[in-house]
């Protein structure tokens, strides 16, 4: 008798479990159940948006940028910089302040799916054919990874944030460049050819000829110009003697004569 009256008493002192809640038992236990569901709303997780992912891009690239502080960075302050920057940004006025290990826990998948995109994008670039739009190679680059890691790539706005910097940026080549690079070489090759090629004897004489022809030329441009030099010159001189308001000596009248007899 004193068995069974333990039993109901053992059977009365714990908690109460709902079978058809969906929740876990211990959010609807009395017996602690209250502090389980308080740390539950704490740690609750949300999805991060494109604009969210935008501004923590924007906070990793300055903070790893910044001049004055460079990369003597500690791993604890640098993320605490880009805490408060994303925090601060007034974009988010109004939303919950994201935590230092949620800042952090996103930018490494950012920047694991975006490097792994990256490489998929230059595999297309390689495959690339003419008539080919921007839109056909994104959709070929998506293709690629979504066979090679089974699932689709859904990060193209944190890509396109990232694709313009050294460390995201495109590896490949373009083929039209290659091409150019290729036809160079041979009209670069028949241009030494014709250099090291000796000219003839007539060829030689008519090109001295046309050379001091040539020479001549601008020795006659330079002396008419010269010549105009001079003559303004001599007209400003003559102007400043003639505008003196002081009696002019003997020297200066005579220069004037003279002067005037040049330019007869």
């Amino acid at each position: 008798m004193d068995t069974n009256n333990s039993f109901v008493n053992l059977l009365n002192t714990q908690c109460s479990v709902d079978l058809e809640s969906r929740e876990p038992a211990w959010f609807n236990s009395p017996c602690g159940g209250s502090q389980a569901a308080d740390e539950s709303a704490v740690k609750e997780r949300r999805k991060w948006s494109p604009k969210e992912d935008k501004i923590l891009i924007g906070a990793w690239l300055n903070t790893s940028k910044d001049p004055v502080v460079g990369n003597e960075q500690k791993a604890a302050a640098f993320w605490k910089r880009i805490q408060d920057y994303y925090n601060s940004s007034p974009l988010l006025v109004g939303t919950v302040p994201r935590e230092l290990v949620q800042c952090k826990q996103r930018w490494s998948r950012i920047n694991d799916q975006v490097c792994k995109f990256v490489g998929c994008y230059d595999a297309a670039l390689r495959d690339h054919r003419s008539g080919q739009n921007d839109d056909d190679l994104m959709k070929a680059a998506l293709d690629i990874f979504y066979n090679d890691y089974g699932l689709k790539f859904s990060l193209d706005h944190a890509w396109r944030e990232l694709r313009h910097d050294s460390k995201w940026s495109s590896t490949f080549v373009a083929k039209e460049n290659v091409k150019d690079k290729r036809k160079q070489v041979p009209e670069d090759v028949h241009t030494e050819e014709a250099e090291c090629r000796p000219i003839g004897v007539k060829a030689a004489k008519s090109s001295n000829k046309k050379k001091k022809s040539g020479k001549e030329d601008e020795l006659t441009r330079l002396q008419a110009l010269l010549e105009i030099k001079e003559k303004m010159s001599k007209h400003k001189l003559l102007d400043r003697l003639l505008g003196k308001k002081e009696p002019l000596s003997e020297m200066e009248t005579s220069l004037i004569l003279k002067l005037m007899a040049e330019m007869l």
